[in-house]
């Protein structure tokens, strides 16, 4: 039975069977992410002042210019899960490469990689408008008591064992699979704890969003373009509703409580696409499976894709399996 006052903390170790590997592990690494989580929400709050507000004057790896405020998350995620002695190996959207983390006894004995995108949708943050983190967690697949190598990290979706998101807005939540549901915390900001306040999320079989950006519709191919057409078409209960904010975890969230479809495809401009497979697509994938959606990169499944770069790019989209179904009728006209 769901308990409205439960914390985070509560929870994990009330459904630690659920979760086929070490409990203490998993409990380790989530209250690693909700604590650094806290203090990256704090920074947010303030995001108004100048100190912390605009460009930090420098690029991430895919050339794209950080904010001060990624630059403080990802340096807050890093090192709050490098003082843990659970992983062994960290790769960022905002990092040139993947980060070997070594035990306390120097024997390399971690057995976990996380993957993380600090500050999703950061180009929003002068304007007010909510933000996120995205996380993805794996199990190593080289031996237990060497470093890490490229391989731990290129994992397809489907070896996920867990993936969550925050999202920081009008209030503060956490979202996370282990693989047995979603489940949604929202952080009481006077007492500094998470609470579960969205039991076993689900996306509706059906929604009346959609969410891509039609700035550039010109450049998308003609099956996109014709999916959204139908959206805008009069028809039954359609034409459905336009709504895109620019930050991948909002736009996610809302359509998972309300019923919708992001799309983010490639185009003319981006052939491979935009978003991040293994920061961004992977773990937002497995949420929405967990949570009765579907995500896919055109005809494929998100996570059986087999990921080649750290930073690769791909088409994404995802949400109520109906809608997602139904654009796929219209990609597969044109393939």
């Amino acid at each position: 039975m769901t308990k409205t006052n439960q914390t985070l903390g509560e929870f994990i170790i009330e459904n630690q069977s659920s979760f086929k590997y070490s409990s203490g592990e998993l409990s380790k690494l989530i209250n690693a992410i909700r604590l650094a989580a806290k203090v990256v929400n704090h920074k947010v709050n303030k995001a108004g002042l100048v100190d912390i507000l605009g460009d930090a004057g420098d690029t991430n790896i895919q050339g794209e210019e950080q904010k001060k405020l990624d630059v403080f998350a990802n340096e807050k995620f890093i090192s709050t899960l490098k003082n843990r002695e659970i992983v062994c190996g960290i790769a960022s959207e905002e990092e040139d490469s993947f980060i070997t983390i070594n035990s306390s006894d120097n024997n390399h004995q971690n057995k976990y990689v996380v993957l993380i995108d600090p500050l999703d949708g950061s180009s929003n943050v002068d304007v007010n408008v909510s933000v996120g983190t995205i996380f993805s967690i794996y199990r190593r697949v080289t031996p237990v008591g060497t470093p890490v190598i490229l391989e731990d990290f290129l994992q397809p979706g489907n070896q996920q064992v867990a993936a969550g998101y925050v999202v920081y807005g009008t209030s503060t939540m956490l979202v996370y699979t282990t693989g047995d549901g979603v489940n949604g915390f929202t952080l009481n900001p006077a007492l500094g704890t998470f609470y579960l306040s969205h039991p076993n999320m689900q996306f509706p079989e059906t929604g009346r969003i959609y969410s891509v950006n039609e700035g550039n519709y010109v450049h998308f191919h003609q099956g996109v373009k014709d999916y959204i057409k139908y959206c805008q078409m009069e028809d039954g209960d359609r034409p459905y509703t336009s709504r895109y904010i620019g930050s991948l975890v909002s736009d996610f969230h809302r359509n998972m409580i309300k019923g919708g479809i992001y799309m983010y495809p490639k185009s003319s401009v981006t052939e491979s696409g935009k978003l991040r497979l293994l920061y961004e697509c992977n773990p937002m994938a497995f949420i929405a499976e967990q949570a009765n959606g579907l995500a896919v990169g055109g005809r494929t499944r998100i996570m059986d894709i087999q990921p080649t770069e750290l930073h690769q790019r791909v088409p994404f989209f995802c949400g109520s399996p109906k809608m997602v179904e139904k654009l796929q009728e219209f990609l597969n006209k044109y393939h």
